[in-house]
């Protein structure tokens, strides 16, 4: 078991570095393709609304097909889509290879938690996915650092070349380590949900990045006729039955609101680079040391699940991250504040993306729709991470100047950490949320 946990921590690490690598590069790649500060956020919201179709996609097929060969599947897409980001000539070109890269980095994390699911006992199951989420937070270490070194002194465009080897290696592990078997199910793709879901977020991210509200309107529709046509189709992308257990309700709703809070993680280097004049590897450093607090944190509140419960757990994160991204709104430009706020924001989001909310799913689904439930769960909080971005490319454009446009940016986020807030307290208590796995080892006995 120690072995398949750190083959699938090694490829959720690949998929996580794709993303944190990058950030502090964005000046450089908007200087070399002509593009502006605000409609940088395409690199990441285009990335994150792909990634919401291959969550569907792999997720589904994980639980029909078994685990390991959508996998595979998904470490040879995503390596693909890396060998074209470093040979891009063009802007368009570019976002269509970070398409293809999210088409693979989108299914191996929910697959991974999902196997999990499956072989680690509820018992142990806390820990276990501390573990795999450490390695997300250890690539949000490295990520910025290892960015901002290449950006600095070689070029933004060799940052992928370390994700061709890693997903060979990676493959090679799965194909020993990663069981083939999974729940059977043979319901159709839900192609016309899946269709508006992305047109809808589409929409709606051209309206926040763009400022152009008649588009985002638009996507407010399409999303409201997705939500319609859930209830109608036999086969939803969102489980209908999900939706029907108010610890869930909440949690995915919790997971949108963290998903938010993390695209504000995304332009930070981007802030500090324009706000102090950095170079990019001194913000991808600073950056990182927020990450390394994360990661400290993320195995901590891993086992403070098996001990004090998810709620109180999302609760610390929840009022650590407001205040650390407080701090940060208000003093970015001074950089003892800055760091000060990315050490207390760093503290909060470990706590919040480590598996807090993946603990609950996993404690309230069964193993039949385990790897749904889960890619549902990406999928809320990667729908955050496309508002979150796509809010803060538009407050960038929207202000008269830099400075203020970073601070409203900034100010909005506090704003949203205290909806997270909320949220996490109407959760339920430690004795009340480890009622259904003893009543299910009951239902088993029997």
């Amino acid at each position: 078991m120690t072995r398949l946990l750190w083959t699938l921590a090694l490829g959720v690490f690949a998929g996580a570095l794709d993303l944190s690598v990058l950030s502090p590069a964005l000046p450089a790649l908007g200087r070399d393709f002509g593009v502006q500060i605000g409609d940088l956020a395409w690199v990441f919201t285009l990335y994150l609304l792909v990634t919401v179709l291959s969550i569907t996609i792999a997720s589904t097929m994980a639980d029909r097909y078994g685990r390991r060969p959508v996998y595979l599947a998904c470490l040879v897409l995503f390596a693909a889509g890396s060998v074209l980001a470093i040979t891009a000539p063009n802007y368009t070109i570019f976002l269509a290879a970070r398409a293809i890269q999210a088409l693979g980095a989108g299914g191996i994390f929910p697959v991974a938690t999902a196997t999990i699911g499956d072989v680690v006992p509820p018992a142990r199951r806390g820990a276990a996915l501390g573990i795999v989420a450490a390695t997300w937070g250890l690539a949000a270490v490295v990520g910025p650092s290892l960015g901002g070194i290449i950006t600095h002194f070689i070029s933004w465009r060799w940052i992928f070349a370390a994700n061709v080897p890693l997903a060979a290696i990676v493959f090679a592990l799965a194909l020993r380590d990663v069981p083939a078997h999974a729940p059977r199910r043979r319901e159709a793709l839900d192609a016309l949900g899946l269709g508006l879901l992305c047109v809808g977020l589409l929409g709606l991210m051209d309206g926040l990045i763009a400022t152009r509200p008649l588009i985002g309107v638009f996507g407010v529709l399409v999303l409201a006729a997705f939500a319609v046509w859930e209830t109608m189709t036999p086969a939803p992308i969102v489980p209908l039955e999900l939706l029907r257990t108010p610890q869930l309700v909440k949690t995915y709703a919790l997971e949108i609101v963290i998903g938010v809070l993390e695209g504000s993680l995304f332009f930070i280097p981007t802030v500090l680079v324009g706000a102090q004049g950095l170079s990019y590897a001194a913000a991808g450093f600073i950056a990182a040391l927020g990450a390394f607090v994360f990661v400290a944190v993320i195995p901590y509140s891993g086992r403070a699940l098996d001990r004090v419960g998810s709620r109180d757990v999302l609760l610390v994160g929840a009022m650590l991250t407001e205040l650390g991204l407080a701090i940060f709104a208000v003093g970015f430009q001074s950089l003892v504040l800055a760091l000060l706020s990315i050490v207390v924001a760093g503290a909060g989001f470990g706590a919040l993306l480590g598996a807090p909310t993946r603990y609950i799913v996993t404690n309230e689904t069964s193993a039949r729709g385990r790897a749904t439930a889960v890619g549902l769960l990406s999928q809320a909080l990667i729908v955050g991470q496309i508002v979150g971005s796509s809010l803060a490319g538009g407050l960038f454009s929207l202000a008269g100047n830099e400075i203020a446009g970073y601070r409203d940016a900034y100010l909005a986020f506090c704003g949203v950490a205290f909806v997270a807030l909320i949220l996490a307290a109407t959760l339920k208590t430690q004795r009340h949320e480890r009622r259904r796995p003893i009543e299910e080892a009951a239902a088993r006995a029997v």
